[in-house]
């Protein structure tokens, strides 16, 4: 048989190879209720400082679900897709003897809540015409571009030291009733990332010109032209909603409300004087946004881990 030399063999003895147990999962305990699994929160409350997450949160909450379940501690690679939020469902009973129940992506929510509550009428959607529920379309979109735009211009920028050790990739945001969690990244005012660009109205010119003799490269954001149509689309979101209990003259909450109020109290928490003092001074969204915080802040608590 062949053997190693000493001098290898002594060299490899520097390194041995040790088994050690296995490392079994700590034991689980079945779900009992709905749990939605979020960005973490503020310790004050059960909200989420993630606005695709606080959105979900709202929504649950103004369908009339209660007793709600809130996770913070799974990182959005756990998720499904990898991005947050997902609801995660006891078993049916049919399936009691599964304990895992089933884990949900953000746009299957809906369908979920109309088994578990009084389904909205798929026509009108919960508003009280069809005109109404045409108009929401426009709101929505207002909403989703120009305010958020202005959400992700005024996040700070990372430090050097942040951008050269950050490893992810961003991918452009997307904001509707069916689609997945975003992913919030911040902009600067040379180099903001794609998903801003996409977001603003009409799109930004080129950093350097036809003429420049550096190839093109970047593009050139207005921050004025940027907090003038937020401005803009503030006042017209106050207007619009006026002493209305519910945006649109609505009877009750549809998915509107859910997506202003997720916007809205992001903006009154923001670090941005200029975005937080443009909604405070409104007083009708300042107290619409507290009534509807209290609803949704009563409808979750947290899953003790």
């Amino acid at each position: 048989m062949l053997t190693l030399p000493p001098s290898i063999a002594a060299f490899f003895a520097l390194f041995p190879l040790r088994t050690n147990p296995p490392i079994y999962p700590p034991s689980k305990k079945p779900i009992t209720a709905p749990t939605l699994w979020i960005i973490p929160t503020n310790p004050s409350h059960s909200l989420s400082n993630d606005v695709e997450c606080l959105k979900w949160q709202a929504y649950l909450a103004l369908r009339g679900l209660t007793n709600i379940h809130i996770r913070t501690d799974v990182h959005p690679e756990g998720a499904i897709d990898g991005r947050l939020p997902n609801l995660h469902v006891p078993p049916s009973a049919e399936k009691k003897s599964d304990d895992d129940g089933q884990l949900l992506a953000a746009h299957l929510i809906p369908a979920w809540v109309d088994t578990q509550t009084t389904t909205v009428d798929p026509d009108l959607e919960g508003y009280i015409d069809a005109a109404a529920r045409d108009e929401s379309r426009a709101w929505v979109a207002l909403l989703e571009g120009t305010v958020h735009a202005a959400l992700l211009f005024s996040q700070p920028s990372p430090s050097y030291l942040e951008r050269f050790l950050s490893i992810s990739i961003s991918s452009p945001l997307s904001f509707s009733w069916s689609s997945d969690a975003p992913t919030s990244n911040a902009a600067s005012n040379t180099t903001p990332s794609p998903s801003l660009q996409t977001l603003i109205t009409p799109p930004p010119p080129p950093a350097t010109g036809v003429t420049s003799l550096f190839p093109a490269s970047g593009v050139r954001i207005s921050p004025t032209a940027i907090l003038t149509q937020y401005r803009d689309a503030i006042a017209a979101l106050s207007e619009r909603l006026g002493t209305d209990q519910w945006f649109l003259g609505s009877s009750g909450p549809t998915a509107l409300d859910a997506l202003a109020f997720a916007y809205i109290h992001t903006l009154i928490e923001s670090q941005s004087d200029t975005l937080r003092v443009e909604v405070c001074r409104r007083v009708n969204l300042v107290g619409w946004e507290k009534r509807v915080r209290e609803t949704v802040d009563s409808a979750f608590r947290r899953e003790a881990r």
